[in-house]
């Protein structure tokens, strides 16, 4: 095991054996054989590999493996399999921490994620995408108005989602499946921590029509567009489109859309596109309004404050309910929390004197 997991640390931080081997003051051929288990590493030499890696030592003697299968990566051409594997890697080691977090509740503190029931069996046209959104958001008891914490609202149905500090902005987000080496399955869902909360919402709410549209989308639809449809239809349900932008419109203000973004979490080019789908708006005013937003260079970065970036609270939670209910000790805790145990006393210190409240 800690053959492999040296192996994908050293992957995940983006190195070549001889890279590594700099780093730790060993050669290549050293490196090459700590992974293939044919040399131990000394625990000097763990740290030294842990510190070249950006991981903590823990994570070489991990027991909870963790695959990711059915990879899906939103993506652009620039981001290419070498930064997919590191990345999938990464994935993984968080995916592994909250696993091994779940397994020290004597009964799950979360739903296992599953489709609402009553969705339509096939979405064949964007009017059935439109419906099968709101039948989601119905089911799940969202109503029609703003989703205020898209991640936290996902969490607390059961979807595992991590957000990651990714370079390449050729990387928008992920769908994938977790399977533990026991045979349990988790659906995942990650995005990037380099976008702004509008970008990340849209691809969050983008990965969740993958999961929830799969086996439902005729062939000759595109996958891509019927998710992006599904995933502004989501954040801004058809009927908040028609009652804060009207029926119909033959021009719509720039603050108008401005203050929808903020609103909703929507972007102002993702409002415009869902006036334009909800029939607010004809063509020829979409196109319009498109080519005058993009002349006025918003495609690249729209104007205002950016939207707060989305970030994942559950985990952290479930952390300290798993300290207070001592299914965990300090020291698991902090090596879930992926900090020294220096601050994490400091972070407990919003304890009075210390301890959890009721102690």
């Amino acid at each position: 095991m800690i053959a492999q997991r040296i192996h994908q640390a050293r992957l995940a931080a983006g190195l070549t054996l001889a890279a590594l081997g700099g780093k730790v003051g060993v050669s290549h051929t050293a490196i090459q054989k700590y992974e293939k288990g044919l040399l131990t590493p000394s625990s000097a030499q763990l740290l030294n590999l842990a510190q070249a890696c950006g991981v903590r030592t823990e994570y070489f003697f991990r027991t909870h493996a963790v695959e990711l299968v059915r990879l899906r990566f939103r993506k652009t051409s620039t981001f290419g399999r070498t930064a997919q594997d590191a990345l999938t890697i990464r994935v993984a080691e968080q995916v592994e921490k909250r696993v091994e977090l779940l397994d020290a509740f004597p009964a799950l503190p979360l739903p296992a994620f599953a489709p609402p029931a009553g969705l339509p069996r096939r979405v064949a046209t964007p009017d059935t995408i439109e419906t099968l959104s709101d039948r989601v958001r119905t089911a799940w008891q969202l109503g029609m108005n703003p989703i205020a914490d898209l991640t936290g609202t996902l969490e607390g149905l059961g979807l595992l989602v991590i957000v990651v500090d990714e370079a390449n902005p050729g990387f928008s987000g992920l769908t994938a499946l977790a399977r533990t080496d026991d045979g349990r399955e988790y659906p995942v869902v990650a995005v990037s921590g380099r976008w702004p909360g509008d970008r990340q919402r849209f691809a969050l709410a983008h990965e969740l029509g993958h999961l929830l549209l799969a086996g439902r989308r005729v062939e000759h639809l595109d996958e891509e567009a019927v998710c992006d449809r599904f995933a502004g239809a989501f954040l801004a349900p058809r009927v908040a489109v028609r009652q804060l932008l009207g029926r119909q419109r033959h021009a719509i203000e720039w603050q108008e859309l401005h203050g929808l973004k903020h609103e909703f979490g929507l972007s102002m080019a993702g409002w415009l596109q869902r006036a334009w789908h909800c029939g607010v708006i004809s063509d020829a005013t979409h196109l319009a309004l498109h080519r005058r937003f993009s002349a006025r260079g918003w495609r690249r970065l729209e104007p205002g404050e950016a939207l707060p970036r989305e970030q994942p609270r559950l985990f952290n939670q479930l952390v300290y309910r798993a300290l207070a209910e001592h299914y965990i000790s300090e020291a698991k805790a902090a090596e879930l929390l992926g900090i020294p145990m220096m601050r994490f006393h400091k972070e407990r210190q919003v304890e009075s004197s210390g301890e959890a409240a009721g102690q």
